[in-house]
């Protein structure tokens, strides 16, 4: 009979107690009896201007351990119907990303061919075209939805093929995802040129301004996402910069415009059942979240995540 995993009953044992796991769930690498694993990518070398991300991974857990298991917005308790674990982290190689790369996709094969769903805390960006190939090696090339600020589609940063400007240019290149069936969303900012949206344009990927979103209304916005993945398998990643600095001010390139806390959790209610295969939560920079208001959202969304799984299962 399989084990399920859950997390430690804080009415018994006060949060502030035990090593910090995520939601305080049990560390172990359990892939037997386990439906979901949420995973350490704690890689910053890819960063263009701050850096500190590799802290992401353990400020998302400090805070989630005030994260309740019954979840509002999933309308779950997903621990009722799936067992979860917190893998730890992936032992990256800093300042090397083609060998970071090797190990992420190496550790995340292994999870996948268990048909173990992973739920990746970064670091930055670039960790997500590591985690895109190990899922292609299981799933094929599957439809992207991308909740950021920024494209991430840039062939180079200073001559250098990788960083975090860059996951989904590769990923379009090696063919990893479907981009006649992925979305960026959210993207806002200043360009260098005036056509800095082509770079996703041309690689076939569709794009949905903050300008345009805040047009056309989040209801219009999740429907465009839906018709554009159809039934697909879906990656989905979630840049924090995505939320408006006022709301997720502990990230690393902060752009004006962006959107609340609570038009975020609407965002993740209305693609809730696609077809989802795998997450990541990336640019969490705690040494800028002074508050803790951005781990804590951030360990929200990976409840989310973890909710879009149970609600499959149930």
């Amino acid at each position: 009979m399989k084990k399920m995993y859950k997390p430690v009953d804080s009415l018994a044992s006060p949060r502030f107690t035990g090593v910090k796991t995520f939601m305080r769930l049990p560390h172990n690498r359990d892939l037997e009896n386990a439906d979901v694993a949420i995973i350490g990518v704690p890689f910053d070398t890819a960063t263009s201007y701050r850096t500190g991300q590799r802290f992401g991974p353990a400020a998302i857990r400090d805070m989630s351990t005030t994260v309740r298991p019954y979840n509002i917005n999933m309308e779950i308790n997903s621990f009722d119907y799936i067992s979860v674990i917190d893998y730890g982290d992936i032992n990256i190689i800093p300042g090397n990303i083609e060998r970071t790369y090797e190990v992420i996709e190496k550790e995340l094969k292994a999870v996948l061919e268990k048909d173990v769903v992973p739920i990746c805390l970064g670091g930055d960006h670039s960790i997500t075209l590591g985690e895109l190939r190990a899922v292609h090696s299981k799933h094929g090339p599957v439809a992207l939805v991308h909740f950021d600020s920024h494209t991430d589609t840039v062939e180079s940063y200073f001559g250098e093929s990788y960083g975090h400007g860059t996951p989904f240019y590769h990923a379009a290149k090696e063919g990893l995802v479907d981009t006649s069936h992925s979305i960026q969303v959210g993207i806002r900012g200043n360009f260098y040129e005036e056509d800095g949206l082509n770079d996703s344009l041309d690689l076939g990927y569709e794009v949905i301004t903050a300008n345009e979103l805040h047009e056309i209304g989040i209801n219009e916005t999740i429907k465009r996402i839906k018709e554009r993945v159809g039934d697909k398998k879906v990656f989905l990643s979630f840049d924090i910069d995505f939320v408006d600095p006022a709301y997720a001010p502990g990230t690393g390139t902060i752009e004006i415009g962006g959107f609340t806390s609570q038009e975020t959790l609407r965002f993740l209610k209305g693609v809730r059942d696609l077809n989802i295969v795998a997450f990541d939560l990336v640019e969490v920079l705690p040494s800028f979240d002074p508050t803790q208001i951005t781990a804590h959202l951030a360990a929200n969304i990976a409840h989310d995540f973890v909710g879009m799984i149970a609600r499959k299962k149930r």
